[in-house]
């Protein structure tokens, strides 16, 4: 299924079908603001593991990320946070970054790594905030790329949805993505940070 969602003004109706696959353990492609990403309501196991094989990623040893729709989330998956790392986060936040944190005991068990982190987005895109604001919890966050370990990510929803169509059960056209990932922020040293992969995003400090 393709779901046409505008960015400017994401149209209620559109956004609840969405709501309501996830709701219901589905698995969606959405628009963020930086390239499509690959998800599901982290309260559903089956859909996350079906996610893991998509993607041929080993929850144990992979940093798995979630969509929060603000900052109010934070408290509730991450273990707190010094004033300096919050500091940042919210200077970032939304914008097109990942943020390790030390996950609390509220993180479901199937993202606790062995090193009991979890990655934090907030994108600044309507479209996906709009739905995990509606769906009232986070969402797994994790992009779509073309095979061959090439880091090229496919930018057309419509090719998209060719590709993946019989894997999942919507894709969001959003319009076009970019094809430069989110740079990725370690903040699991206190309040001493490490950039880990470079994209989008232009660290402010």
């Amino acid at each position: 299924m393709l779901i046409k969602i505008y960015p400017e003004n994401p149209n209620p109706r559109e956004v609840e079908k969405v709501v309501d696959i996830l709701r219901n353990g589905g698995i969606v492609i959405y628009p963020t603001d930086t390239v499509y990403g690959l998800g599901c309501d982290i309260n559903h196991t089956k859909a996350l593991e079906k996610i893991a094989r998509i993607k041929g990623i080993n929850p144990r040893k992979d940093h798995l990320s979630i969509i929060c729709h603000d900052l109010s989330h934070l408290s509730d998956y991450t273990k707190p946070l010094d004033s300096t790392t919050f500091k940042l986060i919210k200077k970032n936040l939304p914008g097109p970054f990942t943020f390790i944190l030390p996950a609390s005991n509220n993180v479901p068990k199937f993202f606790k790594s062995s090193k009991k982190t979890i990655g934090l987005r907030i994108p600044d895109n309507n479209i996906i905030t709009e739905i995990v604001r509606q769906l009232g919890n986070p969402i797994l966050s994790t992009s779509i790329k073309d095979d061959d370990d090439v880091l090229e990510y496919t930018t057309d929803p419509e090719l998209i949805h060719e590709k993946y169509k019989d894997v999942v059960d919507a894709v969001i056209d959003g319009g076009y993505g970019d094809n430069v990932a989110s740079t990725i922020v370690d903040c699991t040293n206190g309040p001493v940070f490490e950039i880990i992969r470079e994209g989008k995003g232009e660290l402010e400090l």
